[in-house]
């Protein structure tokens, strides 16, 4: 089967899923209003796909189907240029707001198959075997896949890690004829209403005696046990000018139980196995998921740039406070698209052929994004001051009565009509000042974990070999 359109998409979301939002049970999520935007706007990344073919569409490697770029093992350089290319098209169509569309999931599972070997270790050869088989599947039926990370948290004042008489956590229950059984809890799952299948794999890593513990898998969303309960809606307006992102890309977020729910042994890839399961994501992977993560977040830094010096513009403001606040925000959009073009032009080649980006300048990044998106935010917020709190409804432009009122007082500088006016400055509250907003930034504050904990990780593992020989030379100086 080659690359899903935005119509297959819609159609594979009717199951017997169990998603719960607000006080109701859903059963289609492209009909029910919560979720009807956001699947439509999920159906348009599908179509994108053959809307821009060139950028997105690659032919399988054994069967020849077109498949997304982002399925690709990169055997090279070069294979990092061009699924370069197909990520930055999938993240400028939505401004890098939706942080989990299936491209994220997609690279993860081909470098985890790339790098099968690393997997294949302490007795998991069979597991490894079957994650290699799974992203064929993944990328021939052009799967859209949540993953779920987090153990919930229930009292920071003790040790986060799992102890044995933990009943919370996510664990292994016992052996079955046909794979195993799992009960518990994870968070968070987000573009669960909006995935064929869910992912589980390791997180942070475990103590040596939380085998139970250690279990990954692939699973189909309708898996008799799952439940998701999704967070309140802040899609905003059903309508694209009042509320321009809101209304297409509310991912959503579900917290997952697994209430004894039976994983198939094809699907399981980490069967209670702590040393692997603390191993496998402390070598490839983080070169290879970064790219997609840092070319979403330099594209939308880039927008948020553009978004910041339209408004500025359409206003008239030339004042050194604005162009101040203009050229930082340019600062941060250029860093970051030059640190992921220094990561891929400096690739590392892995086992099996794998070619992955520098990991040091992604690091920085993921250092430094928590920071700087939601300084972004902050920025877009002092340059419109009341002017993002000055926008008439679409109902109110409709209204013969309001209309002429609205042309005449809410025009811009320099001939900017009011339509326009409005329109750049809703955009701008619903990227920066409304509830969609809120939820992005956290997002962005603690997706790959925070800022503050990525710095420390950060200092841990930074070569410092040059640095300090720069240091030592002084200090090991003749006096003189």
């Amino acid at each position: 089967m080659p690359a899903r359109t935005g119509a297959e998409f819609l159609r594979g979301l009717k199951d017997d899923r169990q998603i719960w939002v607000g006080g109701d049970k859903v059963t289609d999520a492209q009909s029910h209003p919560t979720f009807a935007g956001a699947a439509q706007g999920m159906a348009a990344v599908f179509d994108l796909q053959h809307e821009a073919a060139e950028d997105l569409l690659i032919p399988d490697p054994e069967t020849g189907e077109k498949i997304n770029v982002s399925h690709m093992i990169p055997r090279s350089p070069e294979d990092l240029k061009r699924r370069h290319r197909g990520l930055r098209c999938i993240a400028e169509h939505t401004v890098g707001v939706m942080g989990r569309t299936p491209d994220y999931m997609n690279v993860t599972y081909a470098g985890f198959a790339g790098c099968w070997d690393e997997w294949a270790i302490h007795g998991n050869e069979a597991g490894a075997a079957r994650q290699v088989e799974y992203q064929k599947f993944l990328r021939r039926r052009d799967i859209s896949l949540t993953h779920t990370l987090i153990h919930p948290t229930i009292d920071k004042a003790r040790d986060e890690m799992p102890g044995q008489e933990n009943d919370v956590i996510l664990r292994k229950v016992c052996d079955t004829e046909h794979g195993i059984i799992v009960r518990g809890a994870r968070i968070l799952a987000t573009l669960a209403p909006f995935s064929d299948e869910i992912a589980v794999y390791p997180g942070r890593p475990l103590p040596e005696s939380g085998d139970k513990f250690a279990v990954s898998f692939c699973i189909p969303m309708a898996t008799p046990g799952l439940k998701f309960m999704c967070r309140d809606s802040v899609a905003g307006a059903p309508n694209r000018f009042d509320a321009p992102l809101g209304s297409r890309f509310d991912e959503q977020d579900a917290f997952v139980v697994f209430d004894d729910v039976e994983v198939p042994r094809d699907r399981l890839f980490i069967d209670a196995n702590a040393r692997v399961y603390n191993q496998v994501m402390t070598k490839s992977w983080n070169g290879n998921v970064m790219q997609q993560t840092m070319v979403r977040a330099s594209t939308k830094l880039e927008f948020a740039w553009g978004l910041a010096t339209a408004m500025a513009e359409a206003i008239g403001d030339k004042s050194p406070n604005a162009q101040q606040l203009l050229g930082e925000l340019w600062s941060y959009a250029e860093l970051a698209r030059s640190a992921v073009q220094a990561a891929e032009d400096h690739p590392k080649e892995w086992s099996n052929g794998c070619w992955f980006p520098a990991s040091e300048p992604l690091t920085a990044l993921r250092a430094t994004m928590p920071f700087w998106m939601p300084r972004a935010n902050e920025i877009i917020k002092l340059l419109g001051s009341h002017n993002l709190l000055a926008t008439p409804t679409w109902a109110m432009m409709r209204d013969p009565a309001l209309r002429p009122y609205i042309d005449k007082y809410l025009h811009g500088a320099h001939g900017v009509d009011a339509e326009r006016r409005i329109r750049l400055f809703r955009l701008a509250w619903d990227f920066a000042g409304t509830a969609l907003a809120s939820r992005v930034e956290l997002y962005e504050r603690f997706y790959l974990t925070s800022g503050t904990r990525n710095q420390l990780r950060a200092q841990t593992n930074a070569p410092r070999d040059r640095a300090m020989a720069l240091v030592e030379r002084f200090l090991s100086e003749a006096v003189e």
